[in-house]
């Protein structure tokens, strides 16, 4: 897909004509959505940015599958009218080597309202793979 990734993130390429071009969704978050088995999200930020993107596409599976157990629930119900407008990273800090936080700002819309949810999400890596563990809003 040519389509640009829906959680904006751009190229840092350095040649002039490619810098700060949205990458592409198959270049991006699509790779963990399309194969979450076999290629999982790097580290936190991506991991936060992609489940951005299965917001979009109205993606539960993935969004259950990179929960972590503890705070999972069973089930996930996607609002199918949600039109979700951007998203903003403010900050990815590393905690240590298993433990990571980013604080973002995702906007939508829902019933014609326009909602932002700005949150510090935390994420734990196990067996090499980051799962979202819950997060306090702003």
């Amino acid at each position: 897909m040519t389509a640009p990734c829906p959680c904006g993130r751009a190229s840092a390429n350095s040649t002039k004509a490619t810098k700060n071009q949205p990458l592409p969704f198959s270049a991006c978050c699509g790779r963990y959505l399309d194969d979450f088995a076999g290629t999982p999200a790097p580290d936190a930020e991506a991991l936060m940015r992609s489940r951005y993107s299965a917001f979009v596409r109205g993606r539960p599976d993935y969004l259950l599958a990179t929960w972590h157990a503890s705070t999972r629930p069973s089930q996930l119900e996607l609002d199918p009218a949600a039109k979700w407008l951007g998203l903003e990273v403010r900050s990815h800090q590393l905690m240590d080597a298993d433990h990571a936080e980013v604080e973002f700002v995702a906007r939508c819309r829902e019933a014609g309202r326009a909602t932002r949810l700005h949150e510090r999400s935390r994420f734990v890596r196990e067996s090499g793979r980051w799962y979202y563990v819950d997060g306090n809003q702003f």
